[in-house]
Order: C-alpha cells, then structure tokens, then sequence
C-alpha cells in the first residue's frame, strides 16, 4: 500500500510540475493580451458608460439634483443656488470649460449656455432662479436639467443611447432622437452593407484563387503563393494611396478605356462606393484566400472522382460533394474578411465620399477631434458587440456540431 501511495504522490507531483511548466508557457502571451487588448477594451467599454466629468467640476449641483422630484418642470431654488457656487467655482480655477463641453453633447448650444451664463450671472441674488432664467430662459425647461442629471454620473446611458439613435428624456421615457440627428442605425447599416458586399466580393475571387493553388504541383504552388502574400509586405496606406492613382479620373483605368474607345469620358470610379469596394476588396482578399486553400488541401481528389463514377456530372459532382468539404473554409474566410471590414477605416476615409464612411470614421473623429471619449467608446462597444455576435456564428458553424469536412 504504501508503495501504491507513494508512485500516486509521484504522479501528482509530475502533472503539477506539468501544468504549472504549461502555464510557464503560455504566460507571456497572457500577459501580452492582457496588456494590449483586455486593459484597452475594457477602458474603452467602461468609458461608454463612466461619466464623471460633470460631478468632478459641478459638485454641489451633482449632489443637489438627488432632490430633483418633479422632473416635469425645473428643480428648486437650492439647486440653482448649489449651480451658482459651483459655476464660481469652475470660473476661478479655470475648469468651466468641462462642464461646458460635456453639456455640449446633449444640448445643443449648450457650451453657449454654460459660458453665457457665468457672464451674465451677478455676485450675489436673493433668488438664484430668477437670475438664471434672466440670464437664459432655457434653465426653466426640464429637458436642461435633465441633460445635467444624465450628466453627473458615475454611471450613464447617455452614449449607449446616443449610439442607438436614443435619447432619455426627463420623466424616464425613452425615444428616438430628433430626425435630423439620426444618423449613426444608419451608419451602422451602412458598415454592415459594405462589410457584406466586400466579403462576397472575396469569396468569390477567392474561391478559384485557392482552387488553383490546391491542385498545382507545390513547387508552382509555392510560387503562386508568394504573389498572394506579397500584399502583406507593403503598406496599406501605400496600397490605398495606389489605388487612387488607379481609380483616378486621369488614371490608369480610365485611359485605358478611353484609348479602347469603350467610353468616351472618364467614370468617376474613386470617391464614391465604388472605389471603396474595389480598395478594400483587393487589401481583403488574401484574408479569404488563405482560410480557403488550407481546407482545399484537405480536400482528397478521390471524392469528386468518386462522385462522377456513380453517374454525377462535374458540376452535380461539385456542387454536392466539392462545394459542401469547402464550407468551413467559406464560413472561416467570410467570417474573418466580415470583422476585418466592419473597423475599416483608412481606406473609406481617403477613396470614399461624404457617404461612404463607416462607423469607424465616427470613431475616429469623437476620439481625435473633438475629444468626445464617452461617444467613440459607444459607438466602438457596438462594433465590438457586432465581432462578438459574428465570433458565435463561426463557433456555430466550425465548432462541434457545426459544419465539418465529410
């Protein structure tokens, strides 16, 4: 017995020592993913909901407001009184700038309001209300102090339903937001229509692309090859860059159709959704051909050979046997080339027009110019939610029970 006991210790010993020489392995890579990908999306998620400039720099109004009860028309005379401190404060340290650009995104004109305001207000009032309605008449209307109360945080769905085309108004509904600032379901569809249609593109170029490669002898295969991955070796700005020289009205292809008599002046081919298809098209394509020829690889020539010995025609025999071994390449390939494309945004912003930038555009242009974090964090959590959904797909189809090579 005590032998038994002692080769069993042994042995857990050794699978200890196994898995923590495992974990040894893997480690840095942790580490790395959870540095450069998990710490930066978990900001930018929390970002989307975390909201404390306004509290940091209004306070006293912040904590006034939980006496806010009849949200149908404006609070009582202490919060006004609590608002006046609190802009005299921010105007001697500087700090109105804050409150004036965070109540900016929910009003409109609402940095003037802010600024306007503390110019106008007096040192001291009997009633802070009647001075600030003298000042502005909008600090009477509920939907003012609503946007303040959104604002005050810690916790926010200001930009999640910002993001959605929504908006929470002062009793606690929820709606659509005014028509002419509905844009980003839009844009959204937008995203996904381009994404679709790119990714179709692919396939569909893909497919012979990685045909041919599987069934040439490895040395040309070889060859063939390098010319899909030489793409990989040069810049896509260069690549982008490129095809505006290409697409151009003077450009490569318009003369030559213009010099073949095939048109008779030149088609507008860049700046339009046109241009963007073809450009992310090309940048695209070795992401679905790869996926592809790795499972045709796979694919033994027996079966279509096979299939038409039993009376299948080569198309029959392709369609019913080849086509199916293939599908979870097609469903890789889409799948991968589909998320690529949903966080374009280079190439849409310099071969696309005003109405063909993607989400990512907005994105881009809350995070960089105007410095609206909360808004490019919502709007990026939709497109993380949109990778997220698409990751269960694949699972769906490659995972266990989902399609598989016969």
């Amino acid at each position: 017995m005590s032998r038994a006991s002692d080769l069993k210790s042994q042995l857990a010993r050794a699978e200890r020592r196994r898995r923590w020489r495992a974990f040894a392995l893997v480690a840095p890579l942790f580490v790395y993913l959870l540095v450069i990908f998990v710490i930066p999306i978990g900001s930018m998620m929390l970002r989307s909901v975390h909201d404390v400039e306004l509290r940091d720099a209004w306070p006293r109004v912040s904590a006034a407001l939980d006496g806010w009860a009849d949200r149908t028309k404006a609070p009582e005379e202490a919060v006004f009184a609590a608002l006046a401190t609190d802009m005299k404060a921010a105007k001697a340290s500087g700090t109105q700038a804050v409150p004036a650009r965070r109540l900016n995104y929910a009003i409109e004109g609402g940095r003037s309001l802010v600024f306007s305001t503390v110019r106008k207000l007096p040192d001291s009032a009997e009633r802070w209300t009647d001075a600030f309605l003298a000042a502005d008449a909008r600090w009477g209307e509920p939907e003012t102090w609503n946007a303040i109360d959104q604002a005050r945080g810690p916790a926010t769905s200001f930009f999640l339903l910002a993001a959605a085309d929504r908006v929470k108004h002062a009793d606690g509904s929820i709606a659509l937001t005014e028509e002419n600032r509905r844009i980003y379901l839009s844009v959204l569809a937008r995203t996904f229509q381009v994404s679709a249609i790119v990714t179709l593109l692919c396939l569909l170029l893909a497919f012979p692309v990685a045909y041919l490669l599987a069934t040439q002898p490895p040395a040309r295969a070889n060859l063939l090859m390098i010319l899909v991955l030489l793409p990989f070796w040069t810049s896509l700005l260069v690549r982008t860059a490129a095809w505006i020289v290409v697409l151009q009205e003077h450009g490569l292809v318009n003369n030559a159709l213009v010099s073949l008599g095939l048109i008779s002046e030149p088609l507008q081919l860049i700046y339009n959704r046109t241009g963007v298809y073809v450009a992310m098209t090309h940048v695209l394509l070795p992401f679905a051909v790869l996926p592809l020829y790795s499972v045709m690889k796979g694919v033994k020539p027996i079966y279509m050979r096979a299939a038409m010995s039993l009376g299948a025609r080569p198309t029959v025999a392709f369609l019913r046997v080849y086509l199916p071994l293939t599908a979870p390449g097609l469903a890789a390939g889409g799948l991968l080339v589909f998320i690529l494309a949903l966080g374009y945004y280079i190439t849409p912003e310099l071969i696309g027009g005003a109405a063909d930038q993607m989400l990512s555009h907005f994105i881009a242009y809350y995070t960089s110019d105007t410095v609206n974090w909360g808004m490019a964090s919502a709007l990026g959590a939709l497109l993380l939610a949109a990778t997220l959904a698409l990751y269960a797909v694949y699972n769906r189809l490659v995972g266990p029970g989902g399609v598989r090579m016969g």
